[in-house]
């Protein structure tokens, strides 16, 4: 009896390092290689066709960053499947002089190219813009801080910052509080939707 059990425990214990072994074998790695966010003032689109009404463009406040990932071994579709950055913007704080509102958007990206250039981006709207400047333009000039991470299945893959130290976003800090009053938008939701499509990575539309 003692000799069966001791060769069902030997088959077990073989069978589990043989599973535990495929599945390290078959393990993703990743690396990614992101780039310093910039930001810049761009005009509403205007497009032709149809009714045209007269109107001025204003300006939205673009923030933008190139993401390069590489996956080990590269599946057959040579896309990641999904990954998530998150976006942390510090603006000057329009009713407190020397503070700053953070503001933070998740974007969830899909059907990622891998070894290819493609960015992703955020944006404040014009009345956004002008809530923090009381102008219609100039909303870059109310940008403190820029900085993201980047996310696959849960674990953060790369950050970086314009300027400072990636991570100042988690720095407790009494100049700098968290808000919701100015909401950042991702490409989707901007006047851009239809702009620059391969430039940018696909936004996962949520099904509601």
């Amino acid at each position: 009896m003692r000799t069966i059990r001791q060769s069902l425990f030997t088959a077990l214990t073989c069978a589990a390092i043989g599973a535990l072994s495929h599945s390290t074998a078959h393990a993703q790695s990743y690396k990614v290689e992101g780039k310093k966010p910039s930001f810049d003032d761009l005009p509403s689109p205007e497009f032709s066709g149809g009714k045209q009404k007269s109107f001025k463009p204003k300006d939205w406040l673009e923030i933008e960053a190139s993401i390069k990932i590489q996956m080990d071994p590269a599946p057959p579709s040579k896309t990641a499947e999904r990954i998530l950055v998150k976006w942390y913007v510090a603006v000057e704080h329009p009713d407190k002089r020397g503070a700053y509102l953070l503001l933070t958007k998740d974007v969830t990206h899909v059907n990622v190219p891998l070894d290819e250039e493609i960015y992703s981006s955020v944006y404040l709207s014009p009345s956004s813009v002008k809530r923090l400047t009381g102008s219609d333009g100039g909303g870059k000039k109310a940008v403190y801080l820029v900085g993201y991470e980047v996310l696959i299945n849960g674990e953060k893959v790369a950050q970086e910052t314009d300027k400072n130290k990636p991570g100042w976003w988690n720095v407790a800090s009494d100049k700098i509080s968290r808000s919701d009053t100015v909401p950042l938008l991702d490409k989707n939701e901007s006047a851009f939707a239809m702009m620059w499509w391969d430039r940018y990575a696909e936004i996962l539309i949520e099904r509601r």
